[in-house]
């Protein structure tokens, strides 16, 4: 075989493997751009939540101090942390 038909040859091989490898990674790069779009809605949504939450344990402590511990007060925390969560697992 003559040397530059074996060099076209290489060359043409080594092309081809370049352009596949780079499709490739631009899939995986397009994958891990979509997963991360995923977090950031999960980290809003956390985000919003815990400031709810906070807003509800804000006016737990606030009916304990004015009216006094009762049980009903932790149970209608966590029965209004239930709601919201069933809530928007419908929607």
């Amino acid at each position: 075989m003559n040397d530059f038909l074996k060099m076209d040859i290489f060359f043409i091989v080594t092309t081809l493997a370049v352009i596949m490898l780079g499709i490739v990674v631009t899939l995986i790069l397009f994958r891990v751009w979509r997963i991360l779009g995923h977090i950031e809605e999960i980290s809003r949504d956390i985000s919003e939540e815990s400031a709810l939450l906070r807003n509800d344990v804000a006016q737990m402590r606030a009916r304990i101090k004015s009216e006094g511990f009762k049980f009903s007060q932790v149970l209608s925390l966590f029965g209004s942390r239930i709601a919201r969560f069933w809530g928007k697992k419908g929607k």
